[in-house]
Order: C-alpha cells, then structure tokens, then sequence
C-alpha cells in the first residue's frame, strides 16, 4: 500500500500555490457560513510560560478531506535561533480513512494565514491599493507579503520591526520575493509605516495588551489585516478602530474566544456582537464595504489548515 505523501515547505512556494490556497480558503468560508461544515475547537495544552502545544482537528466533507494539525508556539525560539512555530499536518480521505499527504505544518500555518489575509484584501482593499505596511519581520510577515502581492500589484512595502537589522533583512527579501518591481523600506517607527498606506499588515508575537499601531494613524479607506500576539488578550491595532471599520472576523465565536482587538472593543462597548462580520458572508456577497475602512482581526482555525492541507496537496509539484 502506498504511503502517504510528504510536502514540504519548498512545494508550497510560488505564486501559484498561494493562489490555490486563497482560492480554497474562499470556498470554505463559504461552507462555513452557510452551515455546511464546521471548524472544532482546537485542544490548547500549555506547558511553560506562553508555550503551547495544539492539536487542530477537521473535515471538510464537500471536498471529501479532513486533517489533524499539530502544532507547538514556542515565543523564546527565535532567540535560539529557531522557528517560532513548529508542527504537521495530516491529511486524510474521508472515503477510505487514508491518509494521504503529510504537510510542514510550520509553512502550511504562515500560507494559510497570509492566504486569510489575502482573502479578505480582496474583498476589501481598493483594486488599486498598492502601498502596503508591514509590522513585523518574520516567517508569518514573508507570508503576508507574499499572499497581499498574489491580490494585488503592490509597488512599495514599508516595514517596522522593533529589530532593525530584520527589519532590513526582511526589505532585501521583498525586493526579491516580489515578482515585479517594489520599493521596499524601513521605518523608523510603526507610526510612519502605516501612514497614508492602503494595506497595513501586523503580524508579531507581542504579548501586550498595549496597541502597536494606533486608530488615528490608520488612512481612511485602508484595509487592516491583524495577525499576531501570543494569548487572547495580546493586542497588535487600537480597538478604537473597529468602531468606525467594517470589522470582519474567520466566525464571530472564535474571535470572542481569541481576538484580543475585538475582546477589548466588546468589552469598552465600542462594537456589539453584531457588528462583527464574518469572512464567508464577504466572501458570498452578503457584506459589502464600499470603500470604507476594514480590519479583518484572525485567529486560526482548524477547517482553514484541511482547506490550506488539500489545496497544496493537490497542487504540490513532484519532486525531481
């Protein structure tokens, strides 16, 4: 009997494969807003301070899959010179119960989430927003690079980290990832980043409840993804901002349990429930922005990594 098939991390590079897996995500959400499938909690074991272990199980039943993710978070690794993140992913066919494909489950987390991001840019960002800020410099802020650039032709990417050697290592990168010509800079401070850009990004392992970018700096119009933090509370964007945006959420419980920005807004009585839209009715048409400001606050959850494990099981090359 044949055994499963490895993809790694080289296999899920490309354009095309990121395309692939924004597209999937796209007709997830869709199911998942209609009812027609469902995402499990995650199962969240901490073993330290801030140290994780998680283990994500789903099934997408339209596409006939499911997948089990285990992932542990592990926020001093970078200073060991090691990834934050690390994990696998199984995929599984829910005809025979095989599985079918192991995954690097590091690089499907940083895809899938900047393919997330990726979606809802699309949905929301102008057609020609094309100045993108960045804040952060690792694995995950790559990924949203490239995902943002798969939606839209971006022409100049400013970064802020608060290490300014990444911060300059991550701008070498983009001048190079990027498949045509983008000016890449880095700022000083978070606040010139952002300002007057028409896609902000964050993406940091902060563990603060203290906003990194503030509501005021934020240009009216622009599309906010908000990636980061390392616990429920950890705040990346003023709450502030989602009183007057079009707040967009994966589904609106996860958020509750997990999104420190709309935890805070909740909780100050700047938004209710109600104004927290989920993806997949952008995704169907039933939100519109029209031009307004948005921020789409995620979390992760399991059903994205089966859509993200089967999109780029599918379209993995083999390997010479």
């Amino acid at each position: 009997m044949t055994g499963p098939v490895t993809v790694d991390a080289a296999q899920m590079a490309g354009t095309p494969q990121m395309v692939r897996v924004i597209d999937a995500l796209g007709e997830m959400f869709a199911d998942l807003v209609a009812g027609r499938t469902d995402s499990p909690a995650r199962t969240v074991i901490e073993h330290g301070p801030q140290r994780v272990l998680l283990v994500s199980p789903a099934v997408w039943e339209r596409r006939g899959v499911g997948s089990v993710k285990i992932t542990t978070l592990t926020p001093d690794n970078p200073g060991r010179g090691l990834p934050l993140i690390h994990g696998v992913v199984a995929l599984t066919d829910l005809t025979t119960g095989q599985i079918t494909a192991l995954l690097d489950g590091a690089e499907l987390t940083a895809v899938r989430t900047g393919a997330v991001a990726a979606l809802a840019t699309r949905w929301c960002a102008a057609e020609d927003a094309e100045d993108l800020a960045v804040i952060g410099a690792g694995v995950q802020a790559r990924s949203l690079v490239r995902a943002v650039a798969a939606v839209r032709r971006i022409r100049s990417v400013r970064v802020f980290s608060r290490t300014r050697d990444r911060a300059e290592q991550f701008a070498d990168w983009v001048r190079d990832a990027v498949p045509h010509p983008v000016h890449a800079s880095v700022c000083d401070s978070a606040k010139a980043a952002v300002a007057d850009a028409a896609i902000i990004c964050t993406a940091t392992s902060t563990s603060d409840n203290t906003p990194l970018v503030e509501a005021d700096w934020v240009a009216p119009g622009a599309h906010v993804n908000v990636i980061g933090g390392t616990h429920p509370d950890a705040i990346e964007l003023d709450p502030a901002l989602l009183a007057d945006a079009v707040a967009v959420v994966e589904d609106r419980t996860a958020a509750l349990d997990g999104a420190g920005e709309v935890r805070a807004a909740l909780a100050a009585g700047l938004i209710g429930v109600d104004d927290l839209h989920e993806l997949g009715r952008l995704v169907t048409g039933g939100v519109r922005v029209g031009g307004r400001t948005s921020v789409l606050r995620t979390v992760g959850m399991a059903i994205e990594d089966t859509a993200a494990a089967v999109a780029l099981h599918e379209g993995a090359a083999p390997v010479a």
